[in-house]
């Protein structure tokens, strides 16, 4: 009888463990740009175009100290590049940005004349429940893509690794639990 409640919970506890990790999702963390980074030369429309921001995802902007990120309030103050009117500026060299709602969000280079160059994303962020498919399909016109190595059929090369903190956390919750109804049994 013995033998067969040990099985019994160590099953169970297998089961809860299975069951924890299957629901839990893992975050994005993307560079903005892709491998080029937040610089001048980047395609910011096409590089976003080619992703799926999702809420819980980040997005890190990596760039040299003549760079700057200005999160801006509103489409048109992105239009205008308004950057005087920012909601938040950064100019760490490596900022990151935590999607934490669906909505859209407005960043732009901070340094004078960048952004009327181009140097501007718009990220549009979706539930985390959402699909996995692009908002939209990338251009293939002649605009130039966030790669080197890309070619004209596919212009840039999504740049993010999966995160997930959570996995762990619930990964090692499971096992004391698991070694809390062992101790039990035994």
């Amino acid at each position: 009888m013995e033998k067969g409640a040990y099985n019994m919970l160590l099953f169970v506890g297998c089961v809860v463990m299975l069951l924890m990790l299957s629901t839990q999702g893992s975050a994005e963390q993307f560079i903005v740009g892709g491998k080029q980074g937040w610089e001048q030369s980047t395609d910011f429309d096409t590089w976003a175009s080619a992703q799926t921001f999702k809420v819980g995802d980040t997005i890190v902007f990596n760039y040299s100290p003549m760079h700057s990120v200005a999160e801006l309030g509103s489409e048109d103050e992105y239009k205008k590049c308004d950057v005087g009117s920012a909601t938040n500026s950064m100019s760490d060299g490596n900022s990151v940005v935590k999607l934490t709602k669906v909505g859209t969000r407005y960043f732009a280079c901070g340094t004078a004349g960048h952004c009327d160059q181009g140097m501007k994303v718009k990220i549009t962020t979706v539930s985390a429940s959402s699909s996995g498919s692009s908002p939209s399909t990338p251009s293939s016109s002649g605009s130039s893509p966030s790669t080197p190595s890309s070619s004209g059929s596919s212009p840039s090369t999504p740049t993010s690794t999966s995160t997930s903190t959570s996995g762990v956390i619930c990964v090692s919750g499971s096992f004391v639990f698991l070694a809390s109804i062992l101790a039990m049994v035994l």
